[in-house]
């Protein structure tokens, strides 16, 4: 038996592809790197962000993990809250301003500096933190046993649907950066995921209070 549900998986995926496409901190270096210092330093950059992603899944299996094997009633109250941690994030795709502030006039960095910059940048960014500590309790089945293979699972997943929008990012950075910084095209691509993970939060939190088993 597969360690994780079918229906399960295409429901994380579609969800984090809805918080990997809201613009932030990876896309911001991403984009300022490659302007500066061209394509190979933006690929650079893209490895460095999955790489800040494999130590996001390492916790994460040790953390949720013991997490679940502990306290049930806990695990449930950190699912509830990647809940609304879904939910604030899918509110900001509907406030005004913010535009991305990438500009192409930036210093050129080293290959060492964009790879290091790269997994800082994600290792320490509050959304990825959150989206492992308190998304990912949402989707692990501890009936299906063997959490830290669901938990690798997810983050493979998440990596896959990071790099897929990201190497295009970096090899296309210049006409990415037009298109985001377009008032029209930034609004549709913020309020449109805002509403899918708004609408992905009110599941959640019906699946952890309301759901009867």
């Amino acid at each position: 038996m597969f360690p994780v549900d079918i229906s399960t998986l295409g429901a994380f995926l579609l969800t984090v592809s809805a918080v990997v496409l809201s613009p932030g901190p990876d896309t911001i270096i991403i984009l300022r790197y490659t302007l500066s210092s061209g394509p190979r330093i933006g690929l650079v950059t893209v490895a460095g962000v999955q790489t800040g992603l494999v130590v996001h899944t390492l916790l994460a299996v040790l953390g949720i993990s013991v997490l679940i094997a502990s306290s049930p009633v806990l695990f449930k109250t950190v699912a509830l809250a990647g809940a609304v941690y879904i939910a604030w994030i899918g509110v900001q795709g509907f406030r005004d301003g913010g535009m991305l502030d990438i500009s192409n006039n930036k210093p050129a960095v080293s290959t060492t500096k964009a790879y290091r910059d790269a997994i800082l940048c994600n290792v320490l960014n509050p959304k990825v933190i959150l989206l492992f500590l308190a998304l990912l309790p949402n989707f692990v089945d501890a009936d299906r046993g063997n959490v830290p293979l669901q938990m690798v699972i997810f983050g493979l997943g998440l990596i896959i649907i990071n790099t897929l929008w990201q190497v295009p990012l970096a090899l296309a950075a210049e006409a990415v950066r037009r298109w985001l910084m377009n008032p029209i095209v930034y609004k549709m691509v913020t309020r449109s995921t805002g509403v899918l993970l708004l609408a992905i939060a009110l599941m959640m939190v019906y699946e952890n209070l309301w759901q009867t088993n």
